[in-house]
This record gives structure tokens, sequence and C-alpha cells, in this order.
């Protein structure tokens, strides 16, 4: 088989695995968490991770029904980067304190 660098991140297999880690680490460092997407027409994958510089989630597909999974993790983004709920976390009160 391949073999894997040392620094290489796992793929979660399954998309609600994916969805329940990716809010966790939004709801611990909001401040730090992003997401990105990848597609390559060429061999029709598509890639997304979510990553706060610590902890690095990536789950990667080839099927074109998934590209609605895509549309559920933009709204779960949206809607907790917008929630006043994370205004009173510990990262929020320490930005200020600087």
């Amino acid at each position: 088989g391949a073999l894997r660098s040392a620094n290489a991140m796992p793929y979660v297999t399954l998309w609600d695995d994916f969805m329940a880690e990716s809010e966790r680490m939004f709801l611990a460092h909001p401040n730090k968490t992003r997401y990105l997407l990848k597609y390559r027409h060429c061999d029709g994958k598509l890639v997304l991770k979510v990553t706060d510089d610590t902890v690095c989630l990536k789950f990667k597909t080839d099927q074109a029904q998934d590209v609605k999974k895509v549309e559920k993790l933009n709204n779960l983004f949206f809607r907790l980067m917008s929630s006043k709920k994370l205004e009173g976390t510990e990262e929020e009160g320490a930005k200020g304190k600087h």
C-alpha cells in the first residue's frame, strides 16, 4: 500500500462524525476555527477540511449527492458564527484583555 507521511491527516469516514466534531471544534475555539473545501474536477473528488491549527478534520467524497452535505456544513458554520452565545466564551474574554 501507499506510505503515509508522519503528518498526514486521516479522513473522517462518517459524515455525521465529521459534522459533530466540526461543531465541537468551533464551539471550543470560535476565533481559530475555519474550513476549506477543495474540488478536483479531474477526478471528481471533493475534500472538506476544518481546522483550529491544532486539530485538522478532513472528509473526502466523490459522490455527487454529497454536495448537499457542503450546504449543511455552510449552514452549520453560518449559524454558529452568528450566534450571540459565543460572545461570552473564554477566547473572546481573553481577546479583550490584551
